[in-house]
């Protein structure tokens, strides 16, 4: 009599690891529009990744959204009355909200199709605003001291490198035939690429060679499904492979194989995103 299980359940679900990828490429395509105004090589992708980064910004929001249990909340969101400064989401909503101002204020900009300062100016507040977009999102996983993968402050470099390399990742696409773009693309994929294996590989020694819930967590990262998507697919074929692509065309000056290279990355970029997200919080549902 009276008697109960408790279910253990995943305090971040699924969609997140979706709206911390989509949150990443539209980081980085601010970036790139930025970028625009200081590389001519990147000038034919200014209004691509602007437009881009909004649109995604919708999508963002809109995954967000759906997931509150009541949907009509995120109107408090506008509200300073409800807002708890203290709360990392907090300044994550308000960072939000200011680059959706600012990405739309540049496209209006855009849209006079002029080499105006005021131009270059809200792209480089948009990319401060974009930039702050990864760094908050690894700043909520970073809070949680239960966690060990999470509980790290390089959590919000990795969101930012991966930002880069994703963005760069669709910008690479979105150029197409543009050797000079490329060539600067190619350089953005492999660095930022390169920088999110480093990182990988800190917190994957850190963690096993942990206590035994760091232990824990890296077997739950490194074996059986999640090992899979991981490690196989987040590790190998989406950063390992697409680096040594990468690198052979630096050395051979060559833009071919990009495209492969790119969308490598994408997927490796998910598949790190989700697991990072639900592997250490499948521990508390083993106990």
């Amino acid at each position: 009599m009276g008697d109960y299980v408790w279910f253990h359940d995943y305090s971040w679900h699924p969609v997140y690891s979706v709206y911390f990828f989509v949150v990443g490429i539209l980081a980085g395509l601010s970036f790139l529009s930025y970028g625009s105004w200081l590389i001519p090589a990147l000038r034919p992708l200014r209004e691509k990744a602007a437009y881009g980064s909004l649109g995604l910004l919708v999508i963002g929001g809109l995954l967000l959204i759906a997931d509150l249990s009541q949907p009509l909340r995120f109107l408090n969101v506008l509200n300073p009355a409800y807002l708890q400064f203290t709360s990392p989401l907090a300044w994550g909503a308000l960072n939000i909200v200011a680059f959706g101002v600012f990405s739309l204020l540049y496209i209006l900009e855009l849209q006079k199709k002029r080499e105006a300062a005021l131009g270059k100016i809200l792209a480089m507040i948009t990319a401060l605003l974009g930039l702050g977009l990864p760094i908050y999102t690894g700043y909520d996983l970073t809070v949680h001291q239960s966690r060990p993968m999470w509980n790290t402050p390089i959590m919000p470099v990795l969101f930012v490198a991966l930002a880069i390399a994703s963005g760069s990742a669709v910008g690479s696409l979105l150029a197409g035939k543009n050797q000079d773009a490329q060539r600067v693309l190619r350089e953005f994929m492999l660095w930022s690429a390169a920088a999110v294996g480093i990182v990988l590989v800190g917190m994957l020694g850190t963690t096993s060679y942990g206590g035994s819930a760091e232990e824990l967590t890296f077997l739950i990262l490194t074996t059986g499904t999640m090992g899979l998507i991981f490690v196989g697919v987040g590790i190998i074929a989406g950063t390992a492979a697409p680096i040594a692509l990468l690198f052979y065309a630096h050395l051979r000056e060559r833009t071919t194989g990009l495209a492969f290279a790119a969308i490598l990355i994408l997927i490796g970029s998910a598949a790190l995103r989700y697991a990072l997200l639900m592997g250490p919080q499948e521990l508390q549902t083993l106990y």
